[in-house]
Formats: C-alpha cells, sequence, structure tokens
C-alpha cells in the first residue's frame, strides 16, 4: 500500500516479486502467472521489459491508439470489484492515516461482499 501521490506503475514489479505461487494443474506450483494484463498507464518499454525479464508476459494497452485492444473484457472484471468495494463510503475516500486500519475495512469490505453474492444465489 503507498500513499496516494504515487503513481502505480511504480509498484507494478514489487506486485509482481510479492505473488504467493499460482495454483493451478498437478506438480509443481507456478512462482508467477502467464501474462499481466494493464492498462493504458502501464504503457512504457521500460517495464515491459522488466517484466518480461521475470518470465511474465505483459499484455499491455498502447497509449495513442484507438480503444479495441480487447482488454476490455478481462479489465471490466477489476473495475466491476473496484465499483463493488465503493459502495461502502468509508473505502471511497482513505480517511485513515495508518495503512492497517483501511486494510482492515477493505478485508471487511471484501468479505461482505462475498457474503451478499452467496446470500443472493441460494
Amino acid at each position: 500500500m503507498t500513499g496516494g501521490n504515487r503513481n502505480d506503475v511504480t509498484q507494478l514489479i514489487p506486485l509482481l516479486e510479492a505473488l504467493p505461487p499460482v495454483r493451478g494443474k498437478r506438480g509443481r506450483p507456478r512462482r508467477r502467472p502467464d501474462v499481466v494484463l494493464g492498462e493504458r498507464g502501464y504503457d512504457h518499454d521500460k517495464y515491459r521489459r522488466l517484466v518480461w525479464d521475470r518470465g511474465v508476459k505483459p499484455v499491455i494497452a498502447r497509449r495513442g491508439t484507438e480503444h479495441g485492444s480487447g482488454l476490455g473484457t478481462q479489465r471490466w472484471v477489476v473495475e466491476r470489484a473496484f465499483a463493488h468495494l465503493h459502495w461502502f463510503r468509508r473505502l471511497r475516500i482513505r480517511w485513515e492515516i495508518r495503512d492497517d486500519i483501511h486494510e482492515a475495512f477493505l478485508t471487511l469490505g471484501c468479505a461482505l461482499i462475498c457474503w451478499r453474492r452467496l446470500v443472493s444465489l441460494r
């Protein structure tokens, strides 16, 4: 978690390094995903190269090109999750100074969203 004045792209490599093993097929668990999807804010050759160096294929929309790169179908899931979290006013704007308190509210919000989804499936 970083301050609001930090650019997201600065946290791309630490995020990739902090990922837990990826579960899937039988055998040794993968240490990293196959691909990383990114929006236009991550479009820089330096970061593409750093992601490739870690054995992950970057699928990042290019700046200056028209929309329709096909990433919208996958990005929709992420944006929808943010929209669900913004139902909670406390998470819309970060008021807490301490990051552990904000992270606790974020975890609580995710638990409530999952609980509501499970109740609606009955």
